[in-house]
C-alpha cells in the first residue's frame, strides 16, 4: 500500500518552486513510502486542471494508499476542487481564492520565467476558473497564510476557509518564507505515513 502526495504549483511557477523542492527533499529523507508527485502542469487553467484530475484518477485507480494534496497560491484553488471531487485531504498554502475575479491580471501576455514559455490568457480561460469554485465542504484542510502576502489578501482566505485548521503568521510573503518549518507537520496532517524513527 502505497500513499501519494501531489504538490500542485502556482501560476507561472513550476516543479522546480522552493517549496515544491523543499517538500521533496523532507519526503525523500524522512517519508520514502510515500509516492511524490510535482507535476509540471500547462499554463492554461483548462488543461492544467485537466492534467491534475486525470493524475488523481490514475493514482487512485492503481493503489490503494491514501492520497494528500498540498497546493500553493493557484495550486491552493486546484487542489480544493479537486479535494471536494475526490474527498481528499489537502494543505493550502497562501490559497488563491475565487481567482475569476481578478481575471483583470491573468488576461493578456505572459511569460513563464521557470520554462521560457510565453503564453497568452482570454476571457474564456477565466471562465474556467470560475466554473472550478466549489465551497471547502468535504476533506479535510489546513490552509497556512501569512499576512504580508503581496500577491494575494490573506483574509480572503481566512474568510473562505472559515472552520478549517487554519495558521495565519504575521510578516512573510505571497512565496510562505519558512515553508520548510511546517514540513513534519503537512505530512503528518495528511496522515500519509507513520513518523519517521
Amino acid at each position: 500500500m502505497t500513499a501519494g502526495l501531489i504538490y500542485i504549483h502556482g501560476f507561472i511557477s513550476s516543479p522546480q518552486s522552493l517549496k515544491a523542492q523543499l517538500l521533496g527533499h523532507y519526503v525523500a529523507e524522512h517519508h520514502s513510502d510515500i509516492h511524490y508527485m510535482v507535476p509540471s502542469l500547462s499554463n492554461t487553467p483548462a488543461e492544467a486542471f485537466r492534467e491534475l484530475d486525470q493524475l488523481v484518477q490514475d493514482y487512485l485507480q492503481n493503489n490503494t494508499g491514501p492520497l494528500g494534496l498540498v497546493g500553493s497560491s493557484m495550486g491552493g484553488f486546484f487542489a480544493t476542487a479537486l479535494a471536494e471531487r475526490y474527498r481528499l485531504a489537502a494543505v493550502l498554502v497562501n490559497p488563491a481564492v475565487q481567482p475569476h475575479t481578478f481575471g483583470e491580471h491573468f488576461i493578456g501576455a505572459h511569460h513563464n520565467p521557470y520554462t521560457g514559455v510565453d503564453f497568452s490568457l482570454a476571457q474564456a480561460d477565466i471562465d474556467v476558473l470560475q466554473s472550478l469554485v466549489v465551497k471547502p465542504n468535504t476533506g479535510r484542510y489546513w490552509v497556512m497564510v501569512q499576512e504580508q502576502d503581496e500577491t494575494l489578501d490573506y483574509r480572503d482566505a481566512v474568510e473562505f476557509y472559515n472552520g478549517v485548521q487554519m495558521t495565519v503568521e504575521a510578516g512573510g510573503d505571497h512565496s510562505f518564507q519558512n515553508f520548510d518549518r511546517h514540513l513534519a507537520a503537512i505530512v503528518e496532517f495528511l496522515q500519509l505515513s507513520a513518523p519517521a524513527a
